[in-house]
């Protein structure tokens, strides 16, 4: 399924290939074989843009796993695909057409797309590579031994707000007031995070402002007048979310325009014009989903198969924006970073 002219429309698996440049093709057996009632099917829900940048390497990443453990999409095994703007009604259908199709596994992109899926089954297995608190959300029951249907993997610890806040600060010393942009009704998945910039900001003498409202770039057009007035060097701290993923242009031209320097949770908010950012790798944890799909293949039941936290971090930092914003990237950060872009 993708996304044309507002459409929610089915994708079939040549048009995936298609779509992807025939990457896929590449692999042994991936297309040798048809679709038959006695393979294993998976589906996948991702409220996310089919022409997304990073769509392409994460599901490139999940297939090659699943493949390397031995289940290869058209000869013992079907994988469903379905992509879906971030818009609750768009979800549920998407969610419902995949449950629909009686898969023996789903995986979940985002705690959003899982709920929307735990919505309709409490007894097919749900994998996510990204689990925003999850015990706290009460999605499962505890990390070690999740309980129900869903397992997967979390993206973020609390401990990271305040690392933004630190590295935003390495980059730009002069800020002193910063603007959290969050989803407008995700206060309580952030709150963590939120505790965390907090306590940091109060070290920093920086003060907060948090951008929920629907309308972020009125929101922040509103921030930019506030700290003109009081003569204040701002910046920006994006954190995690469908929303925030959907609008990270908007997000991002409004960054330019103030010339505000911004971190941000993903390597592709850089690579869309951004500063830098801090975060887990995505490819990587589509990988581990794969495996988990493989285990519960394999008999193994989901609620018995831990949430596990991340254990690498990837910090990719922009030369070439920093130049925009007339800012020097400390040698000690490039140092450190995984990925500089110039």
């Amino acid at each position: 399924m993708i996304v044309r002219g507002g459409r929610v429309v089915h994708m079939r698996r040549r048009e995936f290939i298609t779509l992807f440049g025939g990457a896929a093709l590449a692999w042994p057996g991936l297309a040798i074989s048809q679709p038959s009632d006695s393979l294993r099917r998976i589906g996948v829900l991702m409220a996310i843009s089919e022409g997304d940048a990073e769509v392409h390497p994460r599901l490139i990443a999940f297939q090659k796993s699943l493949h390397d453990l031995g289940w290869t999409d058209g000869r013992n095994a079907r994988i469903d695909y379905r992509f879906v703007v971030s818009d609750p009604d768009r979800i549920r259908a998407a969610a419902t057409d995949l449950v629909g199709l009686k898969p023996d596994v789903l995986v979940a992109q985002s705690t959003t797309e899982t709920r929307a899926l735990l919505e309709l089954t409490r007894t097919v297995p749900i994998v996510s590579p990204m689990l925003n608190d999850p015990v706290g959300s009460g999605l499962v029951q505890s990390f070690g031994k999740p309980g129900g249907n869903i397992t997967g993997f979390t993206n973020f610890e609390d401990a990271m707000g305040g690392k933004w806040l630190g590295l935003l600060k390495s980059i730009a010393p002069d800020v002193a007031s910063v603007a959290i942009v969050l989803h407008p009704n995700d206060e309580g998945l952030s709150a963590g995070l939120r505790h965390s910039v907090e306590t940091a900001a109060s070290s920093f003498g920086v003060g907060l402002t948090l951008i929920r409202n629907a309308d972020i770039e009125r929101s922040l057009d509103e921030f930019a007048r506030s700290t003109f007035a009081r003569k204040l060097n701002a910046g920006l701290i994006v954190f995690p979310g469908i929303y925030t993923g959907v609008h990270r242009y908007s997000i991002l031209a409004v960054a330019a325009k103030y010339k505000w320097p911004a971190i941000c949770p993903f390597r592709e908010w850089v690579v869309s014009g951004g500063l830098l950012s801090y975060g887990t790798n995505i490819g990587v944890a589509f990988q581990q989903v794969a495996e988990y799909v493989d285990r519960i293949l394999r008999g193994e039941k989901p609620g018995e198969l831990p949430i596990q936290a991340p254990t690498k971090f990837q910090l990719v930092v922009s030369v070439w924006a920093a130049n925009a914003l007339d800012l020097t990237v400390p040698s000690s950060l490039l140092a450190i970073a995984d990925e500089v872009i110039e």
